[in-house]
């Protein structure tokens, strides 16, 4: 048991942050206040304050927690100011509920925690085989029996705040079904496509359409060159470290011989056997007859050894060797039961074994070879033992050179120079550099922090080194702009046919627009509609690859009287107009009304209990103060 704890404590600690105290995002509230005295308020409810110690706190350990999870998801994915302030106000929702919980008196018996206790399925792990609380998984957390006690008594008083307004909504079959008709009904469709190509050739562009284009403020950015700099930068790695380090072949040799068990390939045997079936569960008197016809398979063998595999085939009751003559391949230690292990390691080649007791019953076990366990020359790993040498020494140097670059590059800040110097660095050149990533970027120049330095506007003025800028895994950057070409707008002369394009499109799509209109306005006044594609049953569900705008326009337009006509505008693409002839029932395969009614119900319970969690924080005058920044705008700020 403490053997699994210890190989788990991540998952478990995930699953009893995640699965038995799901409305607890965070740690627990009242483990906060002790250590946000002096930090700056990000939100009050109900008068007490949230700081921002408590804030990032909650946010690592949501990290962390993602991290268990998901070993290889992106972490930067959540270092947004969109994710912080999603955690911000997952935080002040958990106070509301608490200071509800409390204000209501809402509580939850002993009698109803011990029955979610021993009847909810995701509190199984905690539970032993006779019900009781398994003390050894919560020690393991650092967490007491007392503890746990106390947080599922919080957690289902919060629950209850919600619960009885969620709980009790009512989906009426009447107003559900209307409901679920605008969302789900199908309808017979015909469309008039009015596509902007069609009219290019109508279209007659002049020099003062053109001009008026590219006059349009509206347009300025289409024929703007982006701003772009040559700049110089300077990256501190594990990598350049290593790099300048070299270590003699008596370090390599004491690093060898320290280490030697590392350089031995692990030993590995091969062996066939013949396996008698005996379950643990099987009488004294079944056991006895396996180990009995075992022991009379081992006589034959040793009077023939080469017919061991003849013998196997026959007799073996290990469906999975038995083809093979028995032959279980090469296996190292660890791979196989221990009597079988301890019995194998034990022979020689060509050796027969006495009778070997397991769990699946009674082997007879003949060793056919033996490979590995000999140590590598210290030639054939010496490249591998320098690479770990230099490694090791760079990793315990990299602090001590990541002060120097830093105060280098900022205490002599008109060259990159003295701290390659330094260092024994190179100086790296870059052209044509923007302010964000250029697709299929890498290293320091995939990262917006250091984009973000190099272009603030101290170092663009004065062109003068950025601060090391620290892009984790021991990766500093510094850098400086050499070049500068800030964004401009091309002369009308060199972007005159782009120009010209664009008036072609806006003015095609102006013509199909046109006429799309005058047919609809006609067509709707009874004249006979030509150019409709044949008819098609649409919803919400079966869009038939139609242009989500054209279904939504479908689903809203009148169906009272039929045939109802509507339009919709694809701008530079055209313009459709849509007949609906028929009104159809709902999609069978939207799902039976029974579970749709369900369904709408739950939506609505969530809806209320978003208007209730609105008005608690009206109620408990929440005012939150915090906005979040991305991690390059706060080490920004920190440097100011």
């Amino acid at each position: 048991m403490f053997e699994f704890v210890r190989s788990h404590t991540r998952l478990l600690q995930f699953i009893l942050v995640l699965l038995v105290f799901p409305a607890f995002v965070f740690f627990g509230v009242q483990g906060y206040t002790g250590m946000s005295e002096g930090n700056a308020v990000v939100a009050k409810v109900a008068g007490t304050s949230i700081t921002q110690a408590e804030w990032d706190a909650a946010h690592r350990n949501q990290v962390e927690r993602l991290r268990a999870q998901s070993p290889g998801v992106d972490l930067k994915l959540f270092d947004t100011p969109e994710a912080k302030q999603r955690t911000l106000d997952a935080l002040v929702r958990e106070r509301v509920m608490l200071v509800a919980a409390d204000k209501l008196h809402l509580t939850a018996s002993d009698e109803r925690l011990q029955r979610v206790f021993a009847s909810d399925p995701q509190l199984a792990f905690l539970r032993k085989p006779d019900g009781s609380l398994n003390a050894d998984v919560l020690a393991a957390q650092g967490m007491s029996a007392r503890q746990f006690e106390q947080q599922l008594r919080q957690d289902l008083a919060m629950r209850q705040v919600l619960q009885g307004v969620s709980g009790t909504v009512l989906a009426p079959s009447r107003p559900t079904s209307t409901a679920l008709d605008a969302l789900l009904q199908q309808r017979e469709v015909r469309i008039a496509r009015f596509e902007a190509q069609k009219f290019v050739t109508k279209v007659n562009v002049t020099d003062a359409d053109i001009e008026a284009y590219y006059k349009d403020g509206r347009h300025a950015a289409e024929f703007e060159t982006p701003e772009q700099a040559s700049i110089e930068y300077l990256v501190l790695d594990l990598d350049a470290i290593k790099s300048g380090l070299t270590v003699s072949d008596d370090d390599l040799r004491k690093y060898y011989a320290e280490n030697e068990s590392r350089y031995v390939a692990p030993e590995e045997r091969r062996a066939s056997h013949i396996l008698i079936k005996a379950e643990k569960g099987a009488s004294a008197e079944q056991r006895e007859k396996a180990r009995t016809k075992a022991a009379t398979l081992l006589a034959e063998a040793r009077k023939d050894p080469a017919k061991f595999a003849e013998l196997a085939k026959k007799n073996s009751e290990d469906p999975g060797s038995a083809v093979q003559g028995g032959d279980l391949d090469f296996f190292a230690r660890g791979a196989m039961v221990k009597p079988f292990e301890d019995a194998a390691f034990a022979l020689k080649p060509g050796q027969l074994s006495e009778v070997v007791e397991s769990d699946f019953g009674y082997h007879v076990i003949l060793l056919t070879a033996v490979r590995g366990g000999e140590k590598k020359a210290f030639e054939s790993v010496k490249a591998e033992i320098e690479n770990e040498v230099k490694q090791q020494l760079a990793q315990r140097r990299y602090a001590e050179a990541a002060e120097i670059f830093s105060n280098t590059v900022y205490e002599q800040a008109d060259s990159l120079k003295p701290a390659a110097e330094k260092l024994k660095l190179t100086v790296r050149t870059a052209s044509g550099v923007a302010r964000t990533p250029a697709q299929g970027t890498t290293g320091a120049l995939a990262s917006p922090k250091f984009l973000e330095a190099l272009f603030a506007a101290e170092t663009l003025r004065n062109k003068r080194n950025t601060e090391a800028v620290d892009l984790g895994g021991s990766q500093l950057v510094a850098g400086r702009i050499v070049e500068y070409a800030p964004s401009r707008k091309l002369p009308l002369a060199e972007v005159k046919d782009r120009v010209r394009e664009r008036v072609v499109v806006e003015q095609s799509a102006a013509l199909a627009r046109k006429e799309a209109l005058a047919r609809l306005a006609a067509w709707k006044g009874g004249a006979e509609p030509e150019g409709l594609e044949p008819a098609m049953t649409v919803s919400r569900g079966r869009q038939q690859e139609l242009p989500p705008a054209l279904i939504d326009a479908v689903m809203k337009a009148s169906p009272a009287p039929l045939p109802s006509w509507t339009g919709v505008d694809f701008g530079d693409e055209g313009y459709a107009v849509v007949r609906v002839d028929k009104l159809l029932p709902r999609d069978a395969a939207a799902g039976d009304d029974k579970r749709l009614q369900q369904q709408y119900g739950q939506i609505w319970g969530a809806a209320e209990d978003e208007a209730y969690y609105a008005a608690l924080k009206e109620r408990y005058k929440v005012k939150i103060t915090g906005v979040a920044k991305s991690a390059d705008a706060e080490q920004s700020g920190a440097s100011r």
